[in-house]
């Protein structure tokens, strides 16, 4: 056990802490290297409680929420890394759901159903938690987070407590304020609209569906790898550069959809950062476009 995740596990012996623990083993791409501690808190007081002894024992803190849409490198991370997943209550109050952060948005979504509140039918395949959704404005089939959140509940660094209205959290395309400050979701609370329960769930599965024979589900991957460039589709460029199946060690462009970066054999993080940087390479050589990450790319090298 190192010797930092003992000192958290002395101090927090009712939080589940773990050393040296693999990240590859949360990330949906199934890579990654290890987590000098890693904890899993199941309230705000418990998040509060790490962050403040963190900070006054000036400890780096990094939160992956459920780890969908990352890419962690082999070297993996040092001091505390949080993982919100036990922080998942789901309730509906009226016309509004209020979602903890490490709630699974598709979960969300099937909540939403039951309840015949519509608006968050977009969002019903997409893999990620709903913190890492207000963080990223997730969005899909031309729905996005923006249009359905109220307000976020959000924690700081030194474990204060805010909350942001829709209008001040800066919402744009695949970005939030919290890209660019260190606050934290603890919670949305999503404005719903009361619904028929049968067209609902139909447009859920015709979405599905629509994804299901799209995208490569059937293998590891973070989900769409690159922003949408002004002016063009992706995969589109990536098909016409020739590279769509191109591999490099167990990362390969998927056959099935070139937005996307699939783990066919082993990959490790690096295999994904050849791919991603090969790929930038030859679009800004062929099309002079540049190709922003959407996934987020964190940790040390090996």
């Amino acid at each position: 056990m190192t010797e930092l995740a003992q000192e958290f596990k002395v101090k927090f012996p009712k939080i589940k802490i773990l050393a040296a623990e693999p990240l590859a083993k949360y990330t949906n791409t199934k890579t990654g290297g290890p987590a000098e501690c890693l904890a899993f808190p199941k309230n705000v007081a418990e998040i509060k409680s790490l962050l403040v002894f963190a900070k006054e024992n000036q400890v780096a803190v990094t939160v992956i929420g459920n780890a969908s849409n990352l890419i962690v490198k082999e070297g993996g991370i040092l001091g505390l890394v949080i993982i919100l997943t036990d922080m998942n209550e789901i309730k509906v109050e009226g016309n509004f759901i209020l979602a903890q952060a490490g709630a699974s948005l598709i979960k969300t979504t099937q909540v939403a159903y039951q309840a015949g509140l519509t608006g968050l039918e977009f969002a019903a395949g997409i893999p990620g938690s709903i913190g890492g959704a207000i963080f990223m404005n997730a969005g899909a089939y031309d729905g996005e987070i923006k249009d359905v959140v109220k307000s976020v509940e959000v924690i700081t660094r030194d474990g204060q407590l805010k909350t942001y209205q829709n209008n001040e959290l800066h919402f744009a395309y695949r970005h939030s304020r919290l890209q660019e400050e260190d606050d934290i979701v603890l919670q949305a609370t999503f404005s719903l609209r009361a619904g028929d329960r049968y067209a609902i769930r139909n447009r859920m599965e015709e979405l599905n569906f629509l994804r299901a024979s799209k995208q490569p589900l059937e293998y590891p991957s973070c989900g769409s790898v690159f922003k949408r460039p002004v002016g063009h589709f992706t995969g589109k460029l990536i098909c016409d550069a020739g590279l769509q199946g191109y591999q490099s060690g167990g990362a390969q462009v998927s056959k099935k959809h070139a937005g996307f970066i699939v783990n066919v054999d082993h990959a490790t993080a690096s295999d994904y950062l050849d791919v991603i940087h090969h790929i930038q390479a030859e679009i800004k050589a062929k099309f002079d476009v540049d190709l922003e990450t959407e996934v987020r790319i964190i940790g040390r090298d090996s």
